[in-house]
C-alpha cells in the first residue's frame, strides 16, 4: 500500500505497516531514532497500524511532539518507581506540563527530598530494564474491576467520568500499567535525561475539599546536553527570582494582613513611578486623556457589564446601606459611564480615556505568586471609544505603540496570539465574526506574525495577547489589545453621527504592560535586579575614601542631586572594598569614589556596575547620567 511523507512524496510500504515499519523503510537512522509517529497529525504510538494513503511523518525524540511524548513517559517511569518503592502509594493523573511533567499520588507519607533522590535511582534502574512499553485495550468494568482490587481509589473515579463506554486505553511496562491515551516511548530504555524538581500539595481534582495530594515535578528532555542546559536555566531563574530580589534589594513587602497585596517601599517605588511617567509620556503624545476613577461600584454597574455573573467569583464584594458594592476588577464599566456623561458626536471619537487606578480580584491563595499573580493592582490600562470607521487606524496605532514600549526595555521577540470567542460570552456571533476580523486584518496589514488561541478571548470581546522573552529565554504574556462590540450595547452607548443619527461606539480595551506589578516583577527577573540607568533606584552613590573626605561626598551628593539624579552616600566605617562591594550588591549603575585627588579637582572617580572606571568632572557625570536617563538607554 502507499502512504504519503512530510515532503509530499509517495512510499509503498507492506500491508498492515506500522510507524516502526515505515520508518525502518526510509532508513535504519530514522528507524533507530523514531519514538512515536504522526497519522494524518495525530501523534500515536510507533506499533500504530498505518492506513492506506494516510499523511505518515516520523517523531524524533527533538521535535515537540518527541519532547511531549518523553515527557509523557517519563511521568510514567516516576510513577512506577514510586509505586515500588512505597507499596500502596495511588497513582491519579500524570499530565505533560511546559518544560516537564508532574504526577499526583494519595498517600498518607508526604515525600522528602530524600525520597525524590531515591525514586530517580529507581527510575534509572528501570530505564536499564529496557520493559517493553505496550498499548492494551481494556473493557471500563474491567479498568473498574482491576483498579478497586488494586486499592486505586482515584483511578476507579476518573474511569467513571469518562463519558461514552469505548473501550479504554492502558499502557503496560513490566507488571506496572496505567490508564492513559498515550502515546509512549516504544520501550522504558529509550528515556534517561530526567531530573526531579520538587514535591508539593495539591487537592484531587483542585478542590480544597477534596483529600491532599502529593504532586512530584519534575523535568525530562531529549538527551543530556538538553537537560543540563535546562537546569542551568532553573538555576538562572531562581538567582534572577523577583521574589529575593524584591526583598534584597529593598523593593517589595508583602504583610500578612493584606495577602497577595504588595507593598512598594521607596526604592520600588521609584521603579513604580518611573515606569508610569514612561507611559504618560506616549500617552500625551497619542491623545490620551487620563482619567481617575471609582475603585468601588453599585454592583448594579457589573450586572449591566456582565462581571457580576461571569466574573463575580473573582471579585471583592460587600454591604453597605443595605446596598451591595463591589470593588472594581477592571476599568472598563466605569469608562463607560464617563461616556456616557454627555452626548457625543463623530467629531468627537476616537476618545482615548487611561486610568492607573487600582484594581483588586480576588485570586485563590493557591495560584498567587509574588508580583506576579496578584489581588491588588494598577494597569496602563486605556479604552479607546471609536467609530467603527476608526478601528483600523486606532489598532495600527497601539500596534506601533506596543513595539516602540517593548522595544525600550530590549524584548525584541515577540510573539502575538489571536484569541478567539469563548464558549462563555457576551454579544452576538456577528459581533463576534466583525471583531476577529477586524483584529486579524490589523495584524495581516502589518506584516506581523501571529498563532490563533481558539476559545481564548474574553468574555466580552477577542483580543490580541503579546508575549515577550526575557533574558534567559523565558516567555510572559504582557500586552492585550481586546475589541469589544458587546459593552457598548449593553450600556446603550452612542455618538451622532455625520447623517445626524445615532450610532453605537466600538470600545478598545488594551493595555501594554499589563499589571504594572507583575511588569516589575518580569524586569527584576530580566534586568537581574541591575536596572538600567533611567529604572535604577539609585542611579550613584558616592563613596569617600575616609571619614575626612566625606564632606566633599556630601558636596557631590548635592550637585548631582540639584541635577534631578538618585544619588545617596555611603557614610559607613567600611574600607573601600567593603564599600564596593555593598554597591555591587544594590546593583548600583555608578559608584563614586572621591579622596584627595578628587577633592582637589572638583571631580569623581566613576567606577560602573561592569568594572569600567573613568574620572570625570561632577558636572560631567551628572550629565552624562542625565542622557542615559533622557534616552532610556539600557547600557551605560
Amino acid at each position: 500500500m502507499n502512504v504519503q511523507l512530510p515532503d509530499g512524496s509517495i512510499k509503498e510500504v507492506p500491508a498492515e505497516a506500522t510507524i516502526a515499519d515505515v520508518a525502518a523503510s526510509i532508513g535504519k537512522r530514522l528507524a533507530k531514532d523514531a519514538i512515536a509517529g504522526k497519522i494524518n497529525g495525530k501523534v500515536v504510538d510507533v506499533d500504530a497500524k498505518v492506513p492506506e494513503g494516510a499523511k505518515v511523518e516520523i517523531v524524533t525524540p527533538k521535535s515537540d511532539e518527541g519532547i511531549d511524548t518523553i515527557r509523557h513517559s517519563t511521568a510514567h517511569l516516576m510513577a512506577m518507581a514510586v509505586q515500588e518503592l512505597f507499596p500502596g502509594t495511588q497513582v491519579t493523573i500524570g499530565p505533560v506540563i511546559e518544560n516537564g511533567f508532574y504526577y499526583d499520588f494519595g498517600t498518607d507519607r508526604p515525600f522528602s527530598d530524600d525520597d525524590l533522590r531515591r525514586i530517580e535511582e529507581k527510575m534509572s534502574e528501570i530505564v536499564k530494564r529496557d520493559l517493553p512499553v505496550k498499548r492494551e485495550e481494556w473493557s471500563r468494568d474491567e479498568a473498574i474491576r482491576t483498579f478497586e482490587k488494586l486499592g486505586e481509589k482515584y483511578k476507579v473515579e476518573i474511569i467513571q467520568g469518562i463519558p461514552g463506554d469505548e473501550p479504554l486505553s492502558v499502557y503496560r511496562q513490566g507488571e506496572w500499567f496505567d490508564l492513559c491515551r498515550g502515546p509512549h516511548v516504544p520501550s522504558t530504555g529509550r528515556l534517561g535525561a530526567f531530573k526531579l524538581l520538587s514535591v508539593a500539595g495539591a487537592y484531587w481534582r483542585g478542590d480544597e475539599r477534596n483529600a491532599m495530594l502529593q504532586r512530584i515535578y519534575g523535568t525530562a528532555w531529549a538527551d543530556k546536553e538538553q537537560l543540563d542546559a535546562y537546569l542551568k536555566r532553573v538555576e538562572e531563574a531562581k538567582a534572577r527570582d523577583h521574589r529575593k530580589l524584591g526583598k534584597e534589594l529593598d523593593l517589595i513587602y508583602f504583610s500578612h494582613f493584606a495577602p497577595a497585596m504588595p507593598n512598594f517601599l521607596p526604592k520600588g517605588a521609584v521603579i513604580y513611578n518611573a515606569l508610569i511617567d514612561f507611559v504618560r509620556e506616549y500617552y500625551e503624545r497619542d491623545g490620551y486623556s487620563e482619567v481617575v476613577s471609582p475603585l468601588v461600584w453599585d454592583v448594579e454597574l457589573f450586572k449591566i457589564s456582565g462581571h457580576y455573573d461571569n466574573y463575580r467569583e473573582n471579585m471583592y464584594m460587600f454591604e453597605t446601606d443595605e446596598r451591595e458594592y463591589g470593588l472594581k476588577p477592571m476599568n472598563c464599566p466605569g469608562h463607560t459611564q464617563i461616556y456616557a456623561m454627555e452626548r457625543r458626536s463623530y467629531r468627537d471619537l476616537p476618545i482615548r480615556l487611561a486610568d492607573f487606578a487600582r484594581l483588586h480580584r480576588y485570586e485563590r491563595s493557591g495560584v498567587t505568586h509574588g508580583l506576579a499573580r496578584v489581588r491588588a493592582f494598577a494597569q496602563d490600562d486605556a479604552h479607546l471609544f471609536v467609530t467603527p470607521e476608526q478601528i483600523e487606524e486606532e489598532i495600527d496605532r497601539e500596534l506601533r505603540l506596543i513595539k516602540e514600549i517593548y522595544d525600550t526595555f530590549g524584548f525584541d521577540q515577540v510573539r502575538i496570539a489571536l484569541s478567539t470567542r469563548p464558549e462563555k460570552r457576551l454579544g452576538t456571533d456577528a459581533m463576534w465574526d466583525a471583531a476577529e476580523g477586524a483584529l486579524e486584518s490589523a495584524l495581516k496589514k502589518n506584516g506581523l506574525a501571529y498563532h490563533i488561541n481558539p476559545g481564548e478571548g474574553a468574555f466580552y470581546g477577542p483580543k490580541l495577547e503579546f508575549q515577550v522573552t526575557d533574558a534567559i529565554g523565558r516567555p510572559w504574556q504582557l500586552g492585550t489589545i481586546q475589541l469589544d462590540y458587546a459593552l457598548p450595547e449593553r450600556f446603550k452607548l452612542e455618538y451622532i453621527g455625520a447623517d445626524n443619527a445615532d450610532h453605537r461606539p466600538v470600545m478598545i480595551h488594551r493595555a501594554i504592560l499589563g499589571s504594572l506589578e507583575r511588569f516589575i516583577g518580569i524586569i527584576i527577573e530580566h534586568f537581574a535586579g541591575a536596572f538600567p540607568v533611567w529604572l535604577a533606584p539609585v542611579q550613584a552613590t558616592v563613596l569617600p575614601l575616609s571619614e575626612k573626605f566625606t564632606d566633599y561626598a556630601d558636596e557631590v551628593a548635592k550637585k548631582l542631586k540639584n541635577a534631578k539624579i538618585r544619588v545617596e552616600t555611603d557614610r559607613s566605617n567600611e574600607k573601600l572594598g567593603a564599600k564596593i562591594r555593598n554597591a555591587q550588591l544594590k546593583k548600583i549603575p555608578f559608584m563614586l569614589v572621591v579622596g584627595e585627588k578628587e577633592a582637589q579637582s572638583g571631580s569623581v572617580a566613576v567606577r560602573k556596575r561592569n568594572g569600567e572606571q573613568v574620572t570625570m568632572a561632577i558636572e560631567e557625570f551628572g550629565s552624562y547620567v542625565k542622557g542615559l536617563t533622557d534616552s532610556r538607554s539600557l547600557t551605560s
